[in-house]
């Protein structure tokens, strides 16, 4: 038997009905059953998870190879097993519970070909408001570094990864991580790869939120995290010598797995656990967090952090209560910088320094932070449809600092936008988008977009979505053809367009889903 192209690894736990989807999805890959070859191992499922592998394995023994074991508590083990039995130049790792797109592997196999990659990312979507981070896949490149580009918020192990690279440096999952051990994988075999590259050009991998949260990801609670977070910045610290590189990529993890740890579900956690949150958190920010990262964060991650490190328990909940019922805080100005008056600011007894609150780095992006208060839809005086968007900013000098610099946008697809006049509570805003123009820019197969606003040059900030959240459609017609647009807060919280077209094909399926069998 010849050495197959790819070997993928399923490592697979109570993962039905998706398990089905998935197999299946990897089966239909066009790279064929010839170059192809599947291991799944079944860590002890009890919903049908194991027999289903096993169905599968007799339809196609040359292709699936399925072991079973007990429960390990997690990923590593049965993921470790599977790359034992693995022969493939390639291996792909994939959850249980996702899917691929049908060119997926022969895609990402013909470029690792073509460049000599050792690591090859195809970009991934979120299914079910599953969120994941898009920057890395801006545009396909044969050539990225850990350290400069955004493949730090990119670290799952659902890449193409050289095997050779792989046994070359023995890189397994750590075994005792129920969670997060695909990141000291991803984040060693990145560090150790001759060249990672990353294509944009194909929806590679739907990652699919399980609505039952089954998955362990979404069971583990506040301190399983942490116990994960402390492990991974252990491992990067012993990898990676201090400086920039270092900095580069234990920003991601006090970004967002780290500042996660303070959200506002830390106000419903008991005293005892909140305190040793908020006392670790604190450790890993004095000993790992640099001035190099704080001037990196955002505002709200990095007050919370400053704050979880050197000020007051009551300053930490006051901060997250700011920021989940009231919003901005007031922003004050001494000697020339910027700073967010939050909780602790000011104050020589709270221990936390006036840099933490400082919003000199992040000035237009904060201006920037508006609030949608309507959306309407409105005909023009051309007979173009539009969306209107109402947006409110807590400062009522907004038009004066930004004058005509504030743009709001959603993708390629910028708004005409109006500031009203301020009244003492701040401004509100005017931004009006074509929908025509939002049905070209999505294209003919639709998709979401966040509305951000940017001032100047600076970091575009996504819109806070209206409270509660709105579901607006309108039926866009362009010549023969239809879109279904839809405005509403996406998981986040934050506004968002929807561009759906309507074929004949997708009303049918809706008729057939909404009546009763028979038609009746």
């Amino acid at each position: 038997m010849t050495q197959p192209d790819v070997t993928v690894v399923v490592a697979v736990y109570n993962t039905m009905p998706d398990l089905t989807t998935c197999l299946q999805s990897l089966l239909d890959q066009t790279i064929g059953h010839d170059r192809l070859e599947i291991v799944a191992v079944d860590d002890g499922s009890t919903d049908g998870s194991g027999a289903e592998l096993d169905r599968f394995a007799a339809a196609h023994p040359d292709v699936i190879k399925v072991r079973h074991q007990e429960n390990s508590g997690g990923p590593a083990v049965p993921s470790n097993r599977a790359l034992e039995l693995a022969t493939g130049r390639y291996v792909f790792f994939i959850g249980a519970d996702d899917h691929l797109g049908p060119e997926a592997l022969e895609r990402m196999v013909t470029a690792a070909d073509r460049w000599g990659s050792d690591v090859v990312l195809g970009r991934m979507v979120g299914v079910n408001k599953r969120y994941v981070h898009q920057e890395i896949f801006d545009q396909t490149r044969s050539d990225v570094d850990l350290f400069t580009s955004a493949l730090p918020f990119a670290l799952s192990n659902t890449k193409l990864f050289r095997r050779e690279l792989v046994e070359r440096h023995r890189l397994r999952f750590p075994e005792d991580m129920a969670v997060g051990s695909d990141q000291p994988f991803t984040i060693e075999a990145c560090l150790r790869a001759g060249r990672i590259s990353v294509l944009a050009d194909y929806d590679y991998y739907y990652a699919v939120k399980r609505l039952n949260a089954g998955n362990i990801t979404y069971r583990s609670d506040q301190l399983a995290r942490l116990d994960c977070v402390e492990r991974i910045v252990r491992f990067v610290t012993g990898l990676i010598e201090p400086g920039e590189r270092r900095d580069a990529v234990l920003r991601r993890h006090f970004a967002w797995e780290v500042a996660k740890l303070l959200r506002s579900d830390y106000l419903q956690l008991d005293h005892d656990t909140q305190e040793q949150i908020r006392g670790r958190v604190g450790k890993l920010v004095r000993e790992h967090l640099t001035d190099r990262i704080r001037g990196q964060l955002n505002i709200s991650a990095r007050v919370r952090l400053g704050t979880a490190a050197y000020g007051r328990r009551a300053d930490l909940l006051a901060i997250l209560g700011q920021d989940a019922k009231d919003g901005l805080p007031p922003t004050v100005v001494k000697d020339q910088h910027w700073y967010a008056a939050y909780p602790g600011f000011g104050d020589p007894e709270s221990g936390v320094r006036d840099e933490w609150f400082e919003l000199d780095t992040a000035a237009t992006q904060w201006l920037a932070r508006l609030d949608a208060v309507s959306v309407r839809w409105v005909t023009g005086a051309d007979g173009e449809r539009g969306v209107q968007v109402f947006a409110r900013s807590p400062r009522s000098d907004l038009a004066e600092l930004v004058g005509g610099d504030l743009a709001l946008f959603v993708g390629k697809v910028t708004a005409v936008v109006r500031p009203l006049p301020s009244d003492p509570m701040g401004t509100t805003v005017d931004a009006t988008f074509r929908v025509r123009d939002l049905v070209a820019d999505l294209g003919p197969a639709g998709g979401s977009r966040t509305v951000r606003a940017r001032v100047a040059d600076g970091r575009a900030t996504p819109l806070r979505g209206l409270r509660p959240s709105p579901v607006q459609r309108v039926l866009h017609r362009d010549g023969g053809r239809f879109h279904l647009i839809t405005v509403t807060n996406n998981h986040r919280g934050q506004l968002a367009f929807t561009v759906s077209p309507v074929t004949l094909r997708r009303v049918v399926a809706r008729l057939r889903r909404r009546l009763p069998l028979g038609g009746k």
